[in-house]
């Protein structure tokens, strides 16, 4: 099939303030009203273990936002090094730092200020100290070449206008043998560009959902061996809108296991 290519007429500027207003009124506003759910009953539907939670900031828990569950799959052990691409206000970095535990390390990266500062306030508070966050985008990760065993991220990808360069990224900074694993929104079908060129539907999680064989050819390509997949029907949209399209053009959440051979 070749390299694969996902041009969109997207503004990616109009789309970073966008995805940059959004997710500053989930780190400030976790009570507003979305077009998706958030919160503790979220994640336990997704499949987080209660006891991990417990565990961990609640406040961070107020504002994930995510659209799976992929720890089980990422299968993370004690002193491992892990990047998370999307940290938003931190939950799945805490939860990762459970995983690892006091010798392990956790890197979050995100574009979005409002969510690295409460990251960071909430980390300090509940001494993580395994946990580091960083500004970056995850089309060029600020990090170093093949530093981790295991790569997430929930949600976030579809965001990305470029995700061949992310997944490429993701390539470069795992070790050889070293696990991606995620949850992502994805479509059976390619969506219109009245759909795709919408910064507004892009940061909503729709605009950017990729079709699921493009996107996985986009990984094969980046040297990216997918090992498993799952739908997440525990996964849904509030809004009409955003139904409509998950009914019109297969739009859905999927979690993956891939491997850097």
């Amino acid at each position: 099939m070749g390299t694969p290519t996902f041009a969109t007429p997207v503004n990616r500027v109009e789309l970073e303030r966008k995805v940059k207003e959004m997710y500053q009124r989930v780190a400030l506003e976790p009570t507003g009203e979305f077009h998706f759910e958030m919160g503790r009953g979220l994640a336990l539907r997704l499949g987080y273990a209660p006891e991990d939670l417990d565990r961990i900031p609640q406040e961070a828990i107020d504002s994930f936002a995510g659209v799976g569950y992929h720890f089980d799959l990422a299968h993370l052990q004690a002193g491992e090094q892990v990047l998370d691409l999307g940290s938003g206000s931190g939950m799945d970095t805490f939860v990762a730092a459970l995983k690892v535990g006091p010798h392990g390390r956790v890197v979050g990266v995100d574009m979005t200020d409002a969510q690295r500062a409460k990251a960071e306030r909430l980390r300090d508070a509940a001494g993580f100290t395994q946990t580091t966050y960083v500004r970056g985008y995850i089309e060029a990760l600020p990090v170093e070449d093949e530093g981790f065993d295991a790569v997430i991220s929930n949600g976030v990808i579809n965001l990305s206008a470029d995700k061949p360069q992310v997944f490429r990224e993701v390539a470069r900074v795992l070790r050889r043998g070293g696990r991606l694993a995620l949850s992502d929104i994805l479509s059976e079908k390619w969506l219109p560009e009245s759909v795709t060129c919408n910064a507004t539907l892009w940061a909503a999680c729709i605009g950017g959902a990729m079709q699921q064989e493009a996107y996985f050819e986009a990984m094969r390509a980046a040297g990216l061996r997918i090992v498993r997949t799952r739908e997440n029907p525990q996964y849904r949209f509030l809004t009409a809108s955003a139904q409509k399209a998950c009914a019109t053009y297969g739009v859905r959440s999927v979690s993956l296991l891939a491997v850097r051979d």
